[in-house]
């Protein structure tokens, strides 16, 4: 149970939140049933006992909080971003830059990448304060933070390091195809990305990965011996079965799979296996929590369930799409002068600018409704899952698993159906609990 001196302290907090939830300033209706849900409701009794709800609605309604005042800043900040021309102020920055360097009249492909730098930059250290009171404040707070400040520094730097070296190679190669390509070179572009995202989805796991987080072979063993036989039961293509010590960042658990055709990766989270030892670790960093064998399993099951119903292609196959017909839109709207003068520039029409603003603004309406459709197909996505995890005679042990891992991550199980159907990808756990419940009485 939370401590009365965190009651105490907070407590100011939460009620401003609370008032501000009910203004119009703010649709976060999740907000109000944090607020209101003060009693563990009928149908989760047996499943969560009274001081892990408490915990739980506590967690969520610093979540929703820390959510509201970084919405309002984000909402304040693209304001003023835009009102004080922001887009021009760093392009005419990264312009000066190069002529301080020499560069008597940069080139756009320089200015350019110089300019993605800047903002990116900025958009760091915009956010950095953010990233460290949800670290080190909220998830620390709650018991879930494990990282140190020299970690979170490292980690950081390395994140930042590696994200420009990768943006600032696309968008070089981005700006080449749109001068050299053509009147189709929203095609060329198109091929490019695709090509590009099957590139990073293959090394990522192998070179990118590593460089944050220390990933050992499972130990041989039986749980090792029943995914394997799992695996061979489906046909599923097992060609390394990894941990990853996700508990130096939290104690959040988590796994999944990847790969391409006959070379597929099991990735299980430490924190996701009961009582787990690292390698050279003589206690556990789970205390008790995570999943014994049989919800692993159950859990792999489900996550195997994705691949089999084709739910990882379908989705690729509907980001393609998505980004042809992007670059589609942008290939005819992006030598419109109206849409740099409305940004500040009118001598000049930078394409990275354009696509920036075409992909940011315009096509802002446009992404929430594929986002909201996505979310939708999410959801139905995890059902099927579900339910091939059941077919599979783990319903039992899913269902255990479930229930076992919202406690761990002290989830709140009381949704606003609204709020739910718009942000949850997953449905949440009393929705599926009914669906493997109705399956099984089928």
């Amino acid at each position: 149970m939370a401590s009365g001196r965190y009651d105490v302290k907070f407590n100011n907090l939460s009620t401003a939140i609370c008032k501000l939830a009910h203004t119009s300033l703010s649709t976060n209706t999740q907000h109000l049933v944090y607020c209101k849900a003060v009693s563990v409701p009928a149908e989760l009794r047996g499943i969560m006992d009274e001081e892990t709800y408490q915990k739980a609605r506590l967690y969520g309604l610093d979540k929703s909080s820390y959510s509201i005042v970084k919405q309002i800043f984000d909402i304040l900040e693209s304001t003023v971003f835009i009102l004080l021309a922001g887009f021009t102020f760093f392009w005419r920055m990264s312009g000066d830059t190069l002529k301080g360097l020499g560069q008597a009249s940069p080139g756009e492909f320089t200015q350019s990448l110089l300019f993605v730098f800047y903002m990116n930059l900025f958009n760091t250290v915009l956010g950095l304060p953010f990233s460290i009171y949800h670290t080190f404040v909220l998830e620390e707070r709650h018991g879930f933070n494990k990282q140190t400040a020299a970690f979170f520094i490292k980690d950081k730097l390395k994140a930042f390091v590696v994200s420009q070296l990768i943006v600032l190679l696309l968008v070089l190669a981005t700006l080449y195809i749109v001068k050299a390509g053509g009147d189709y070179f929203f095609i060329v572009l198109w091929l490019f990305t695709m090509f590009t995202t099957f590139f990073l989805l293959t090394i990522y796991p192998n070179y990118i990965a590593p460089l944050f987080d220390k990933y050992t072979p499972l130990p041989e063993g039986e749980l090792r011996s029943k995914i394997e036989a799992l695996a061979q039961s489906i046909n599923f293509p097992l060609y390394k079965l990894y941990v990853v010590e996700g508990s130096k960042r939290s104690t959040h658990s988590n796994a999944y799979f990847y790969g391409f055709f006959k070379n597929k990766r099991i990735v299980l989270f430490d924190t996701l296996l009961k009582d787990y030892v690292p390698e050279g670790g003589s206690t556990s960093e789970n205390q008790g929590k995570g999943c014994d064998n049989e919800e692993v399993l159950a859990v792999l099951a489900h996550e195997l369930g994705h691949w089999q119903l084709n739910h990882i292609l379908k989705n690729l196959v509907i980001m393609q799409l998505n980004l042809l017909l992007l670059f589609l839109m942008f290939s005819r709207l992006f030598k419109y002068p109206a849409l740099y003068r409305a940004f500040g520039f009118v001598d000049v029409q930078p394409i990275i600018i354009g696509l920036l603003v075409i992909l940011q603004f315009i096509f802002s309406p446009y992404n929430a409704v594929l986002s909201f459709l996505m979310t939708i197909l999410s959801r139905r996505f995890e059902f099927q899952a579900d339910a091939f995890a059941a077919k599979l005679n783990k319903a039992a042990y899913l269902r255990k698993a479930l229930i076992k891992l919202n406690l761990d991550n002290l989830s709140f199980p009381v949704f606003d159906w609204l709020y739910s159907s718009w942000h949850h990808s997953h449905p949440p756990l009393l929705e599926r609990l009914q669906a493997l419940e109705e399956r099984k009485d089928k």
